[in-house]
């Protein structure tokens, strides 16, 4: 098992990637272990989390990427100001995560979150996506 300390800085450019598949709440972590596509297995001790689509590992024939997995999401449509700033405080007074991808505010699916939904009558649909949410909306 090889062991990866960091991303690579400046991979060489390699015709092969090969794709290390990992769910939302492992990459946040600095200390994990996982296989690769191939079957390559490696072992993390990081400084810093790693993020989707860093490259991590190469070799003669190959560089080894992350590739961040989907996940149930519930995506809310942005359209008045003043409502898509509602929408916001009330997903944040949650403590929920959220991502801004274009007109719709993406969180992760949540029975709270769809039970706030329900109470305040805010239309949501559902979705599988690579959850990106915004860096350091979690800090207090």
């Amino acid at each position: 098992m090889d062991i990866i300390r960091a991303p690579l800085s400046q991979p060489e450019h390699r015709n092969l990637e090969i794709l290390l598949a990992v769910d939302r709440l492992t990459l946040a972590k600095r200390r994990w272990h996982c296989a690769a596509e191939d079957g390559r297995e490696f072992g993390f001790d990081l400084a810093e989390p790693l993020h989707d689509g860093a490259p991590f590992f190469q070799n003669a024939e190959a560089t080894y990427l992350i590739a961040q997995r989907p996940e149930p999401v519930l995506e809310l449509a942005l359209t008045l100001p003043a409502e898509s700033a509602r929408l916001g405080w009330l997903i944040g007074n949650l403590h929920f995560s959220l991502e801004l991808a274009g007109d719709v505010i993406r969180v992760a699916d949540d029975t709270a979150l769809r039970q706030m939904l329900a109470r305040e009558q805010i239309a949501f649909s559902e979705a599988s996506r690579v959850f990106h949410p915004e860096r350091h909306a979690h800090v207090h």
